[in-house]
């Protein structure tokens, strides 16, 4: 039988009142370009982009230093500077940010941060082996690993072993699949964070990442300070590890920028549980890349809450490298001010008996609120017998509000059992009527319809105290604390 080419491709528009949507101002650019420069003028060039490669240059702790930096992190750095001064700044004329408005990072005042605060009391969860980023830099004084099994490593790049060394250095060559905000992350990392799981090891309690971001600007004054954490996971064949990653700001709205990425390798046989919550302050620029490579019989599966941020995108890239590998991405993402809330995957299927399942649901509960969900699942000639599906669902519950959504399914396969769709609506006026038939007021079953919609995804995290503690943070912010959850 000859190869079935077969690409359904929708895209969604959803505005409940579009001939209300403001219209969009241009905002003027506040970094000047300097007049020198210590890089090489690359054949495309945007000065927005080299006056910011400067910053993030004369930011980092090398600049200052004699000591040479791990081979692994000065790789990084090379290569993140060759392309970021290649590569445009964004724009709505650029496909993969066509509803994805980055204007208000480029006309901020954006400002590199130097150093890690040092009069800050961080708390995390006691029962978790644990390492706090704050800022970016990775805070030793918190580290709290006790009781990880022999061989497991957590913690700086510069605490690792010769031959976890290398293996770092081996991998971080390897990724190369990230945009400008790829880049900048790999041009200003001050530090990479390594959790290391060595052949065979198993451990049962899952690794505690908590990255706070405390520098910011108020909205006035136009001051974003970005920080750029890093992290790379690497378990060996039948390694198992869990890891929950929270990015939460100090009390406030501050603004800031937190641009981070997570890379994760997981060898044959090994399984990695992603549990992935973001809470950021409503004004700040959360941009976070999660690049997975899966080896032949690996499980990767991935639990996501977003609900903070002015302007949120989290792009998810994973790539299955062996036969009988299983992929799970569930996010939920919450919009309840003036928000955008974006995720951009992509999952790359090579081979035989490959599976994934992608689950995306979005409330918009505010009338400024728009979500983005561009999902691209391709399955290759040679991935045979493959399952995939992927399901999109969105409520909207303002006038005005707005989701574009674009399920993307490739197939060039031809003995696969693939499936996708999408749902966009209100809640409906049946469901609505059948509480009420029951003695319900319109006003609770609105609320228990609202939560159980986004409790689909919530119920899937694998640890009852991040379930327990996202369950009362949705809650709170939907006002629908009187909800009972089962």
């Amino acid at each position: 039988m000859s190869a079935l080419s077969f690409s359904p491709h929708l895209h969604i528009n959803i505005n409940r009142n579009p001939k209300l949507t403001p219209k969009r101002r241009a905002k003027p650019n506040k970094i000047r370009v300097s007049l020198q420069t210590t890089f090489p003028q690359a054949t495309f060039s945007d000065p927005f982009v080299i006056q910011l490669a400067e910053s993030l240059e004369d930011s980092l702790p090398s600049s200052s230093s004699s000591l040479p930096q791990p081979l692994p992190l000065q790789k990084l750095r090379d290569s993140s500077s060759q392309t970021l001064l290649s590569t445009p700044w964004p724009s709505r004329k650029d496909e993969p940010f066509r509803f994805t408005d980055t204007s208000m990072i480029k006309s901020s005042q954006i400002q590199p941060i130097t150093r890690p605060s040092s009069s800050l009391d961080v708390s995390t969860d006691a029962q978790f082996p644990s390492l706090v980023l704050i800022d970016g830099f990775i805070q030793n004084s918190a580290l709290n690993l006790s009781n990880l099994p022999d061989g497991v490593y957590v913690g700086s790049l510069l605490g690792v072993s010769d031959g976890i060394m290398k293996r770092v250095s081996d991998f971080i060559s390897e990724f190369q699949c990230g945009d400008l905000f790829w880049s900048i992350n790999g041009m200003g990392a001050p530090d990479l964070g390594v959790i290391y799981v060595p052949a065979g090891c198993k451990v049962e309690n899952p690794i505690y990442l908590k990255y706070l971001s405390v520098e910011g600007g108020n909205v006035d004054s136009k001051k974003l300070p970005i920080s750029n954490p890093r992290v790379v996971v690497l378990v060996e064949e039948g390694g198992e590890v869990g890891i929950i990653e929270e990015f939460v700001g100090k009390e406030g709205n501050d603004c800031y920028w937190a641009n981070s990425v997570l890379e994760v390798v997981i060898g044959k046989g090994g399984k990695v549980r992603h549990s992935y919550l973001q809470n950021q302050s409503l004004n700040a620029a959360h941009i976070k890349w999660t690049a997975v490579r899966q080896e032949t019989a690996s499980g990767y599966e991935l639990v996501e809450v977003s609900t903070g941020g002015k302007l949120s995108r989290h792009n998810v890239h994973v790539q299955q490298l062996g036969p009988d590998t299983e992929t799970e991405l569930s996010s939920f993402h919450l919009l309840v001010s003036d928000q955008t809330q974006d995720l951009h995957s992509r999952l790359l299927l090579d081979h035989p008996r490959g599976y994934c399942r992608q689950l995306h649901k979005c409330i918009v509960a505010h009338s400024l609120g728009q979500a983005v969900f561009d999902g691209n699942v391709k399955v290759n000639r040679y991935a045979q017998q493959t399952d995939a599906g992927q399901l999109t669902r969105s409520l909207l519950l303002e006038p005005r509000a707005t989701v574009n959504v674009k399920p993307n399914l490739q197939i060039i396969a031809d003995d696969v059992k693939c499936s996708h769709g999408a749902a966009i609506s209100d809640l409906e006026e049946s469901q609505l009527f059948y509480f009420q038939a029951r003695g319900i007021d319109l006003e609770t079953a609105r609320k228990a319809l609202v939560f159980s919609f986004g409790a689909e995804v919530i119920e899937r995290f694998p640890y009852p105290s991040i379930r327990n503690q996202v369950v009362s943070h949705v809650k709170n912010l939907m006002g629908t604390t009187d909800v009972s959850f089962s």
